[in-house]
């Protein structure tokens, strides 16, 4: 690694194996990945390739079968569970194709929630939520329950979510995936915007290529390998595989 490298977080020789039956199932081998601070990558491939299950290396989710991940040059693979949840608490958001909102709870006690796990006090977390509501254009609908508001409304309440902490690094799974074009693209919009204002290094998985162009960087996950494409390919718009 050079003295020079400013990467956020690095990954090398990365494995993930399932154990299938008798056999040994390979999701990928030997991955190599290095996002620098501050750059919007996007990560596109067919279902099934290894996005999501790379995104859950990446944020601390899920353990490597073999390599190793480092985070501002500190190697994950070796810390404890207890400090891995530390990490995903602190310093990574995280938005989902399924919002994972408490539909009984109201928008404003959703997003406090990561702050209040944290241990920040009720009165703070309170007022951070509500600014990031307002960020996400939700500041009049705080009080209304998840279950009350329109999938476009969820996904930007799991947005202020993921921002609530302040994080350093942004992972996007699908973040459209069960919008309309018209929502999709006002999601878009808005995760742009958030990635400047907050200072964000921001790694998106989509099949939505109209997205992936707008990254600083397109990776493409096909056999196991991450390559630059060509072109971007024309992937049927589908859930994510593993």
């Amino acid at each position: 690694m050079s003295q020079f490298d400013d990467s956020l977080i690095r990954a090398e020789n990365l494995a993930k194996i399932y154990r299938s039956g008798d056999a040994d199932l390979v999701v990928f081998a030997g991955l190599e990945l290095s996002v620098q601070r501050g750059e919007r990558l996007a990560i596109i491939g067919e279902s099934g390739a290894g996005k999501s299950t790379l995104l859950h290396l990446l944020g601390a989710l899920d353990r490597a079968s073999e390599g190793a991940i480092y985070f501002e040059h500190k190697d994950i693979s070796r810390f404890s569970d207890s400090d891995l949840a530390d990490l995903r608490n602190r310093d990574i958001g995280f938005v989902w194709q399924n919002h994972s909102l408490l539909p009984e709870f109201t928008a404003q006690e959703n997003v406090m929630m990561p702050l209040l796990i944290r241990g920040v006090s009720y009165q703070e977390a309170a007022a951070r939520s509500m600014a990031r509501l307002e960020e996400v254009g939700l500041k009049n609908r705080a009080s209304h329950r998840a279950g009350e508001l329109s999938g476009g409304e969820q996904q930007r309440v799991a947005l202020a979510r993921a921002l609530a902490g302040n994080p350093k690094l942004l992972l996007a799974d699908e973040p459209t995936g069960n919008l309309d074009h018209r929502t999709g693209e006002m999601i878009m919009a808005l995760l742009e915007g958030l990635h400047h204002t907050h200072q964000l290094t921001s790694i998106y998985v989509t099949h939505n290529l109209a997205f992936a162009r707008r990254a600083d960087r397109v990776l493409l996950l096909e056999q196991g390998g991450l390559q630059v494409p060509d072109s971007l390919p024309d992937i049927a718009s589908s859930k994510e595989g593993r």
